[in-house]
């Protein structure tokens, strides 16, 4: 029986308080597929209830015991691994291999790191006749988006097990069964009542009522920077902990000594990778201004090798974008490059040309940006990428920090010393040198307006503990 339309709240699946529905579309027909209930805040206090009545034994449990529970939730979790793509695909058009190679690949990814993070993990430490604890916070209201769905529930979900924390998870409702088959991974991995709890629902009545609850000591929250200055704001009542993790604008530096053509070619995939709609993508190109048109035409020649196509297909690399919403933002941005007068490469407004139906954006190449143009400021998040030319390293450095954001950085050099240097002055939280493969261990989160506090592993781990000092603890 399909649990779509309920709640996963002290170990058991409930109804909600007041009966409401909410369409789930999928974004390749534009149709309806499912349904879920969206909760109110009878809803978000039964489950916080019963996070808080858990916490009081789940935070005693020793280090081995959440260990081995993690374990057991991995173990399901790869029992589920097909359900939980298929999902992913549905709910947010990724293509059935990305679904299965990154978006459920992610969750797995990550519950592993965590696993291991724990298994060394210092909860003490003496200082003289002090010694110094971290404890678990306590409940924690966990408000995860749609474009990772899976990487962003474990990142939230396993840290604050495993620092002993109880947890209420609203997943985004744009993308939600992702959520509710992950809760069932939860059910079956024996997770103690209340310890995981799970509601769905929109911003207004279920995010910011998690946010603002009194029994609530700390909000993890991924999505929109003016979403999360929201959450902020409601979270400050109470003065609780708020961890975030925002939008970005990340530059992609490609020092004059890299080749280009590489360079080029490898960063148009990792913007366009998930149809844009990765938070770190690498959306601002900036390349020497004497190979300006040079570099134009290798991301032309690269962009239009990407299929776009129904998630299901087995050529399809690119899926359509989640919703109408997205659908309408891209193309509004798009034409502003246009007017403001970027040069348009390829691709532009409208659908491809195959497609009369779903949220299907044209993989899209602009030249001669500059960095004060709305679509080198605003987070397009689609398959939309920006070139700026630069006279200089230090004009090229200048660009790159010129922004709100400071989620993460990029620079390609042949030369690793050089860029580790350039690496050393960007303002953002993470920064990749040529194109390395995912860390699951390395920090992530941001600077300025891309959020605070950090997720992966360990550094997950730290952000769910307080630290207490017992001051003449003794040897």
């Amino acid at each position: 029986m399909s649990n779509h339309l309920k709640f996963f709240i002290d170990g058991a699946w409930v109804d909600p308080a007041v009966p409401a529905v909410l369409d789930v579309i999928d974004p390749s027909t534009e149709e309806a597929y499912t349904q879920i209930s969206v909760g109110s805040k009878a809803d978000v206090d039964k489950a916080v209830a019963a996070a808080k009545r858990a916490f009081s034994t789940f935070s005693l449990w020793p280090v081995a015991e959440r260990l081995a529970l993690l374990k057991k939730v991995l173990e399901v979790y790869n029992e589920r691994f097909e359900d939980i793509a298929q999902a992913v695909s549905q709910e947010m058009g990724a293509p059935l291999s990305f679904a299965r190679e990154a978006q459920a690949w992610a969750g797995r990814a990550h519950m592993e790191s965590t696993i291991a993070a724990l298994e060394t993990y210092e909860f003490s430490e003496k200082r003289g006749s002090t010694t110094v604890v971290k404890e678990p916070i306590g409940v924690c209201a966990l408000i995860t988006p749609w474009n990772w769905p899976l990487n962003q529930i474990v990142c939230k979900v396993a840290p604050a097990i495993a620092a002993g924390c109880t947890v209420v998870l609203k997943p985004s409702e744009i993308a939600p069964i992702s959520g509710v088959v992950f809760s069932e991974v939860m059910e079956a991995a024996g997770v103690p009542k209340g310890v995981y709890n799970m509601v769905q629902g929109n911003g207004p009545d279920v995010g910011q009522v998690m946010a603002g609850h009194p029994d609530v000591d700390m909000v993890s929250f991924t999505g929109s920077t003016r979403a999360g200055i929201i959450v902020t704001k409601t979270a400050a009542d109470t003065v609780k902990r708020v961890a975030q993790e925002l939008g970005g604008k990340s530059a992609n530096i490609i020092l004059p000594d890299a080749d280009l053509e590489t360079a080029v070619r490898k960063g148009v995939q990792g913007c366009f990778g998930n149809s844009g709609q990765s938070c770190d993508a690498p959306t601002r190109m900036l390349v020497p201004a004497d190979r300006h048109d040079e570099a134009l035409g290798y991301a032309k020649s690269e962009a239009e090798t990407f299929v776009v196509g129904d998630p299901r297909s087995e050529e399809t690399v690119l899926g359509p974008v989640v919703s109408q919403l997205q659908f309408d933002k891209i193309q509004r941005l798009i034409e502003a490059g246009i007017k403001e007068g970027a040069t348009l490469v390829t691709g532009g407004p409208g659908r491809p040309e195959n497609l009369n139906r779903g949220y299907y954006i044209r993989p899209t190449i602009f030249g001669n940006v500059t960095n004060d143009m709305t679509i080198a400021r605003e987070e397009i998040f689609g398959p939309v990428l920006s070139i700026l030319p630069y006279k200089d390293e230090e004009e090229a450095v200048t660009i790159a920090n010129d922004t709100v954001y400071g989620l993460a950085a990029y620079v390609q050099s042949q030369d690793i010393a050089h860029a580790r240097k350039v690496a050393a002055r960007m303002r953002a939280g993470s920064v990749y040198l040529n194109y390395p493969e995912w860390d699951t261990f390395a920090p992530f989160g941001g600077y300025k307006q891309s959020g605070n506090g950090r997720e992966y592993a360990d550094w997950g781990i730290h952000d769910f503990l307080e630290i207490k000092g017992i001051v003449g603890y003794g040897d």
